[in-house]
C-alpha cells in the first residue's frame, strides 16, 4: 500500500511517523526542506521538497495509482486543489484537511466526492467532539461511545479505597459480566491484564460496558457522580467554539480569552456563553471569576504549557473535571503524572481518523487513546473472518490486543475467552498502536 502525504506540519508528520511503523510505503512532501530534513533517516519513509499543487512535483513522487493521497497543509485551498489534481492524475482516494464546517454538511460532502475529493477532515471539530464526550461524566477521565451507542469505553483513575483494588483477574471478581477491563495504564506502561494482574491505586483503567452497567463500574472504581453544568473554557479557539456550540442545552458556559477582538467575535457567535476578556492562566483571574464553583475547566489555547498549568490551578481550586489540549506529544506523559486530568491532542485524533481509511478489513471506527498510545477499533465480523473459526482463547491473538465486547442483534455483550464470534458481530478491540494491522488479519 502506498500513501502520499503533503504538508509536513504537526498532523502530516505525526501521521507519516505512525504509518511508517506499519510497513506502509510513505512519501512525505513539503515546500520547506527544514520540515522534512532527517525524517527519511529516522523513519521508514521517503521525503520530497515540492509544491503540493504542482503537477510536475506530484508526478515525480508517483501520485499515479497511489492508494491514498493526503493533503494536510495549513491552507484549505491548497489542500483541496492538491487533492483534485491528484485525483485527475490517478490517485485512488484523496483526503483534504479543511477549516470550513460548511463543507462537512452531507450534501456538500457528496458534491466534493463527485469532484474527486473523497474525504474531508476538520481536526478542530474532531477535538471538539472529544471534549463533549469527556464532559458527559465527571467521574471519568475520558468517555467514548462505541458501536452506535450500544457500548461505552470508560477511562477511570483509581483512587485509594476503591473496592476493585487488589482484586486479581483470575479471582472471579471481574466475572460479573457488568464491565470488562481491557487495559490498565500504570505509570508509563500500558498493560493488557492477565489472570495474575490486579488493579492498584493510581491505575488508569480502560473498561468497556453497556450504558445500564456504567453505575456498577463507577461504584467499584470508588467514584461518585456529579452532573457537569457549569463549564469554564480557557481560550476561545476554534476547538472551544465548536465544543461550546455542540454542548447540550442547559449548560452554563464561561470563556476566558485574552484577545479583545476575539472576545467581540465570540460574543456574536456563541450566543448565551459569557465571554470575559481575561487571561485564564492568571490565578487571581480564576478566583475572581468563581473557578471554585465550576464543574469543569477546559483549557484549549494554542499553548500547551499554559493549558497544563491552568488545569493544575483549576484543580487547586477544587475543580474535579479538567481537560487540557496538549499539542506537544512530549508533554503528555508529564501532564499525566501531574494529574492534569483528561488530555487531547489534535494531531493524534486526526491521524487516527485518516488511519482508518487504510484498513483493508471491515474496520468501522478507529479511536486513538492519547494517554495510552493505543487504539480502540471497531471491526465487523464477516463470513470469511478467521476470528470465527474457534473461541477467542484459542485464536492466539497478538499479545498486546484484547477483545472487549461485541454487539449482536442490537445487543451489547461483553466477551471472555470462551466467546465465539459470529458473522455480523460488531466487535470492540483494544490494541497498542503498533499492533493494529496484526489484529486486522483476524477479521479479513
Amino acid at each position: 500500500m502506498r500513501v502520499i502525504i503533503v504538508g509536513a506540519g504537526e498532523v502530516g508528520t505525526h501521521l507519516a511517523k505512525l504509518l511508517s511503523r506499519e510497513n506502509i510505503d510513505i512519501c512525505l512532501m513539503d515546500e520547506r526542506e527544514d520540515r522534512i530534513e532527517g525524517l527519511d533517516a529516522d523513519y521508514d519513509m521517503l521525503t520530497k521538497v515540492g509544491v503540493p499543487t504542482s503537477i510536475r512535483d506530484l508526478e515525480e513522487i508517483g501520485v499515479r495509482d497511489v492508494d491514498l493521497f493526503v493533503a494536510v497543509t495549513p491552507s484549505e485551498t491548497e489542500n483541496m486543489t492538491a487533492c483534485l489534481i491528484a485525483n485527475q492524475l490517478g490517485a485512488k482516494k484523496t483526503l483534504a484537511r479543511i477549516d470550513n464546517y460548511e463543507y462537512l454538511l452531507p450534501e456538500n460532502r457528496r458534491f466534493f466526492e463527485h469532484m474527486g475529493l473523497n474525504h474531508l477532515i476538520y481536526p478542530e471539530v474532531l477535538a471538539a467532539q472529544e471534549i463533549c464526550e469527556s464532559l458527559k461524566k465527571n467521574w471519568m477521565r475520558y468517555h467514548l461511545t462505541l458501536c452506535n451507542g450500544h457500548l461505552d469505553l470508560c477511562v477511570v483513575k483509581i483512587r485509594e479505597g476503591a473496592p476493585m483494588i487488589g482484586q486479581q483477574f483470575m479471582s472471579g471478581y471481574f466475572s460479573h459480566g457488568n464491565y470488562r477491563i481491557v487495559a490498565i495504564k500504570r505509570n508509563q506502561e500500558t498493560i493488557i491484564p492477565g489472570g495474575t494482574d490486579a488493579v492498584e491505586a493510581g491505575d488508569m483503567i480502560y473498561a468497556v460496558c453497556t450504558r445500564e452497567n456504567m453505575s456498577v463500574l463507577r461504584k467499584e472504581a470508588g467514584k461518585s457522580e456529579r452532573e457537569i453544568n457549569n463549564i469554564v473554557f480557557f481560550g476561545g479557539s476554534k476547538i472551544a467554539q465548536k465544543a461550546i456550540l455542540s454542548l447540550p442545552d442547559g449548560k452554563t458556559v464561561k470563556v476566558l480569552e485574552a484577545d479583545r477582538e476575539l472576545c467581540e467575535r465570540l460574543s456574536e457567535k456563541l450566543g448565551d456563553a459569557l465571554i470575559i476578556h481575561a487571561d485564564g492562566s492568571d490565578m487571581s483571574v480564576l478566583k475572581e471569576e468563581g473557578i471554585q464553583d465550576a464543574d469543569a475547566f477546559v483549557a484549549v489555547t494554542d499553548r500547551s504549557e499554559a493549558n497544563i498549568f491552568a488545569c493544575l490551578a483549576a484543580r487547586r481550586f477544587g475543580v474535579r473535571k479538567t481537560i487540557a489540549e496538549i499539542e506537544n506529544v512530549d508533554y503528555i506523559s508529564m501532564a499525566e503524572q501531574l494529574e492534569v486530568g483528561a488530555m487531547l491532542n489534535k494531531k493524534t485524533i486526526a491521524a487516527s481518523y485518516i488511519y482508518r481509511l487504510l484498513m483493508k478489513a471491515s474496520v468501522q471506527n478507529v479511536q486513538h487513546l492519547t494517554s495510552a498510545d493505543a487504539e480502540i477499533v471497531e471491526f465487523l465480523v464477516t463470513e470469511d473472518s478467521r476470528i470465527t473459526r474457534d473461541v477467542i482463547k484459542n485464536m492466539r491473538l497478538p499479545q498486546d490486543c484484547n477483545i472487549g465486547a461485541l454487539v449482536r442483534a442490537g445487543e451489547g455483550l461483553l466477551v471472555n475467552g470462551d466467546t465465539q464470534l459470529l458473522p455480523g458481530d460488531q466487535v470492540v478491540v483494544f490494541c497498542k498502536s503498533n499492533n493494529l494491522q496484526r489484529i486486522e488479519k483476524f477479521f479479513k
